[in-house]
């Protein structure tokens, strides 16, 4: 309790109590020096712990039943002794020289992991890559693959970034919505799709060393074909939106954080 002074136009007391919220770092029983008393009798403490709930409460033990190993057999015959003690659960006869070959579980493959896509995130929704060649950038999301990955696309007429697929920690869902109901995509999109193809090195020959040189990639016709198709799609999904000219320069513009801006306290 702390008592302040009040100035109004006739001198009054107030009286204002503050109560500090439970913390870790202000235990109830706070001492500063162990040669000094406690904060709380003993007596405080008794009622702050409500120990006189437990007061001369008695449980009783629960015994479990245990389950004899011998038992009393009786035996006929005069010099048998009448009786023996024979053990409930017999020792095997015959024990194996080698341990048994238990079966293990089966191998959690990638294939068969259960994939999982963040509630933000659907289809049309428009993201912001954090990561790879293109970060910066807003893309529009278009379905998850079967490894879990992310297929986007810029379009690529807007802001040059391909059909390309990304990790959705990578990426910042916005609420900016398209509608892709629409968009067809080709069967074909898949990650096997993306995949590179390796190409077998030669065997080495007297003279080849320096003469084989790295061929650099090129996208096939097909897959500029398959861009061309799902970019049209999109972009008319784009133009019917209601505020079109802000969706394109709102798609073309690249994403920064400028001094005193933290991305957990923007809301995008």
């Amino acid at each position: 309790m702390l008592v302040l002074r009040c100035s109004l136009a006739r001198t009054s007391w107030c009286f204002v109590s503050f109560r500090h919220k439970h913390s870790s770092r202000w235990p109830r029983q706070k001492v500063k020096s162990p040669l000094r008393a406690k904060r709380f009798s003993r007596t405080k403490m008794f009622h702050k712990k409500a120990i006189y709930n437990f007061v001369g409460k008695k449980v009783a033990a629960t015994k479990k039943p245990v389950k004899p190993r011998v038992v009393e057999k009786q035996i006929g015959g005069d010099k048998n002794g009448g009786k023996r003690y024979v053990l409930v659960q017999k020792r095997p006869a015959v024990y194996p020289t080698q341990d048994r070959i238990r079966k293990r579980p089966a191998k959690q493959v990638f294939k068969s992991h259960v994939r999982s896509l963040r509630p933000s995130i659907t289809p049309g929704t428009v993201l912001i890559l954090l990561a790879g060649a293109h970060k910066g950038k807003r893309v529009v999301f278009l379905k998850q693959l079967d490894s879990g990955l992310l297929l986007v696309t810029g379009p690529f007429g807007i802001n040059a970034c391909p059909l390309r697929r990304i990790s959705q920690r990578y990426v910042i869902g916005t609420q900016t919505k398209i509608d892709v109901s629409g968009v067809k995509l080709p069967e074909t999109l898949n990650d096997k799709y993306f995949k590179r193809q390796k190409q077998k090195r030669a065997k080495k020959e007297e003279g080849d060393i320096f003469q084989n040189k790295k061929e650099e990639y090129k996208v096939s016709e097909q897959r500029k074909a398959d861009q061309k198709a799902v970019d049209k799609q999109v972009l008319e999904s784009i133009r019917k939106h209601p505020d079109r000219k802000v969706l394109l320069a709102y798609l073309s513009a690249m994403f920064g954080l400028r001094s005193s801006q933290f991305p957990h306290r923007l809301q995008f």
